[in-house]
Order: C-alpha cells, then sequence, then structure tokens
C-alpha cells in the first residue's frame, strides 16, 4: 500500500483532528444518525481541547459526507481550522474514530482503506481494447487503444487468393495484439498499477499477454469470462477480477514474510530485515525503510516515541529527540510515527493479517518460539515469525551493525 496521497499532511505543524466516519442508511433515520454522529465527533474534539476552528471545520466536512458518494465513509484530517486531507474509505469503520494529538492518526488507515492492488482490466478484441483501472475508489475509465480495423475476419474458402487474405487477416491480429500490449504497458506505468487482468477474446488475449514486456507479464492473469463488447460484464468477471486481486495480495504477503526472515539474522551480522520499536525508529532517521510490515492489535504500535516538525525526526526517548534539533518534541505513538516517516520517504506499507485466534497453533505475542521450555512452542512458523509486537520493516539497503 502506498501512502503517497498523505502528502499534505507531512508539511503542516499539528496538532491534529483525525476522524474515521462511517456510513448511513439514505433514509431520514439515516440522516438523524449522521447528525448525531457529527455532534459526537465534535464533542470528542472539544474535550479534548481542539480549537474552535478546527472542531467547525471538521463539523463542515463531516455534515457533507453522502452516503451515496461514500458509501463506506470518510477520514478528515484537519489543523489550524482548515481540513488538509478527506480520503474516501473502502471498508466501513466499526465505529467512530475521533482523535486529537500531535500527529494525524494514521493506523486505522491501513485497515479501512485497504491495501487492496490497482488493477488495470484489458477488454480485448481483435481491433482493439479498452482499459479500466480498479482500485479503492471503485471501477474507472483508463483509456482505450483502437488498431487496424481491416482485415480481422477469416473466411472459409480453401484457394490461393482466400488463403493470401487469411494471412492478412492474421498479420492484422498480431499487428494490433503488439500496439495494445503497448499502450497496456505505458497505462500500466502512468497509472502506477499492480497486476492487469486481460479479458475477451480467446485469440487475441493471449497474444497481447506474449507481447507484454517480461517484468509486466509476472503480474498478469488472463480470464476466459466477459469481453470487450457491452453488457459482456458479469458476476463470473467480477469473481475472477476479485480473486486476481487477492492472490496478488497474498503473494506479496507471503514474499515479504518470506524475505523478512532470511533478513533478521541480527547479531553482528549484516541484515536486510530488523523489528522492534528502537530498531525501526532508527532506520526512519535515516530513509532505510523500503516496506514497513504492520499487523494490527500488535502490543508496540502503541508504544510511545517522540517526533519533532520533520517526519524523520522520531526517537524512543525525549533525550534522543533534542538531539535531533527538535527543542519541544511530543510524545505520540509508535505506529503513527513510523507510518508518517514511511510515507514521507515513499516507503511501502503492507498490512500482516493477524493470527487465526481459532488456531491453537497461533501463539501470543508473549510466547517464545525458541524457548524449549515453552509448553506449548508454536507448530506454524509463518505466524510466529510475523514482526514482534507487530511492527518490522525490510530494509532499502543491508545494515551492518557498528562494531563493539
Amino acid at each position: 500500500m502506498r501512502l503517497s496521497f498523505l502528502e499534505p499532511l507531512f508539511d503542516r505543524p499539528g496538532p491534529w483532528a483525525t476522524v474515521y466516519f462511517g456510513p448511513a442508511r439514505n433514509d431520514e433515520s439515516g440522516a438523524k444518525q449522521h447528525e448525531l454522529s457529527v455532534r459526537e465527533a465534535c464533542r470528542t474534539l472539544e474535550r479534548e481541547s481542539a480549537d474552535r476552528a478546527t472542531t467547525e471545520a471538521v463539523r463542515d466536512a463531516l455534515t457533507r459526507i453522502r452516503p451515496v458518494e461514500d458509501p463506506a465513509g470518510r477520514v478528515v484530517f484537519a489543523a489550524r481550522g482548515e481540513v488538509v486531507l478527506s480520503h474516501r474509505l473502502s471498508r466501513p469503520p466499526q465505529r467512530l474514530i475521533t482523535c486529537w494529538g500531535p500527529l494525524p492518526r494514521l493506523t486505522p488507515l491501513l485497515e479501512l482503506s485497504g491495501q487492496d492492488p490497482v488493477c488495470i482490466v484489458a477488454y480485448i478484441d481483435r481491433t482493439g481494447a479498452d482499459f479500466q483501472l480498479r482500485g479503492a475508489v471503485g471501477p474507472q475509465t483508463a483509456g482505450q487503444v483502437e488498431g487496424k480495423r481491416y482485415p480481422v475476419h477469416r473466411t472459409t474458402s480453401s484457394d490461393w487468393s482466400e488463403r493470401h487474405f487469411q494471412l492478412k487477416v492474421e498479420n492484422t491480429w498480431e499487428r494490433n495484439a503488439g500496439e495494445i500490449a503497448e499502450a497496456l504497458s505505458r497505462a500500466y506505468e502512468e497509472l502506477g498499477a499492480d497486476l492487469v487482468v486481460l479479458v475477451g477474446d480467446l485469440r487475441e488475449r493471449p497474444a497481447v499477454h506474449e507481447k507484454l514486456p517480461a517484468a509486466l507479464r509476472e503480474v498478469t492473469v488472463e480470464t476466459e469470462h466477459g469481453g470487450r463488447a457491452a453488457g459482456s460484464s458479469s458476476p463470473a468477471l467480477e469473481e475472477a477480477i476479485e480473486h486476481a486481486r487477492q492472490a496478488y495480495t497474498r503473494r506479496r504477503i507471503d514474499e515479504a514474510l518470506d524475505r523478512f526472515r532470511a533478513g533478521r539474522v541480527g547479531g553482528d551480522r549484516p541484515t536486510d530485515a530488523v523489528e522492534g520499536i528502537p530498531a525501526l525508529v532508527e532506520a526512519a532517521r535515516e530513509h532505510r525503510i523500503g516496506t514497513l510490515l504492520v499487523r494490527p492489535g500488535g502490543r508496540e504500535l502503541g508504544r510511545e516515541t517522540w517526533v519533532g516538525a520533520r517526519p524523520d525526526q522520531v526517537a524512543v526517548r525525549r533525550t534522543d529527540a533534542q538531539t535531533l534539533g527538535e527543542s519541544d518534541p511530543a510524545p505520540v505513538r509508535a505506529d503513527d510515527a513510523l507510518l508518517r516517516a514511511a510515507a514521507a520517504t515513499a516507503a511501502d506499507v503492507l498490512v500482516v493479517p493477524p493470527p487465526d485466534p481459532s488456531d491453537p497453533s497461533d501463539p501470543s505475542d508473549s510466547s517464545d518460539p525458541s524457548d524449549p521450555s515453552d509448553p506449548s512452542p508454536p507448530s506454524d512458523e509463518t505466524n510466529w515469525d510475523i514482526p514482534t509486537g507487530g511492527m518490522g520493516a525490510l530494509l532499502r539497503w543491508t545494515y551492518e551493525p557498528a562494531p563493539a
């Protein structure tokens, strides 16, 4: 999950009001509940000493939220009398979340915006393709490409002239496939997509797939459902697209955890991964976080850290923050400080699913998988290897500890 859309939050001083506001039913009772929720959010901000101008700005923003436009709700970030960012959620919050503090409250956004990959769906036929972008805000038109339209239909005759014509038809198909692949590659780069789903013509679809660059072919899948013609969409197509997006996310998480397990050797050996708040804080200060791994509910997410005005001014202790040039550091949650630092340096963020509570092999954070005296050591390495305390990172370059 890329958090580049949070950039407006990084160059403004706090304190910040953050409200995760759920949807209301589009009827009279829903309107009344909406009004009550707005009042509750504003009363909470007032109790937490938010200034009047910021509270009123939040009130206006929340009042304008409409169920039809924001079916899952919104998160609103405001400071110094102004709403700096209002972002549509992809999943509704289970409850109203209202915070007032030195930093924006960011961690709930990971689950409520989701880390669903940005997907380009290419609806292909033998004359061209229509591109559609699938992301957190729903389907959006993403352009099209039109190839040569004649000749594209074969004949059934077998004489020499007709065989020559059929060869021209196949050449047209091949040329159009190349143009579609080229346009799709450009769209993939320009839109910052994560994967591609090819839909449509049985012959042209694999031809386009084959002509894509090697790196793009690795994140491209095909489905036999649907086509380019109007009205060809179906529940089976939607299910195939969603399956492709979920499979991509699972694969990314699995690959990241594999790298994390291999990289966190610790001790005095070089390492490509770190865990624990002190190590993460150090990596954040040095802009070394490449991918931040976050497990919601981890025991160290709420640990106190200290921050200054810049995202890389983060420390475990107040005195450490002062040595970084911040004369008046503020105490904040570790997860918000590290997310701000990661987002400001264009790091990726992955939400690691928590261990399944119904699985007896899933240990709690307090268990020690390396302790032979533990009466119930975990049998599933993937579960207990999730970053200790709920946060870890894959580093941008190998870290070599200084000799003692």
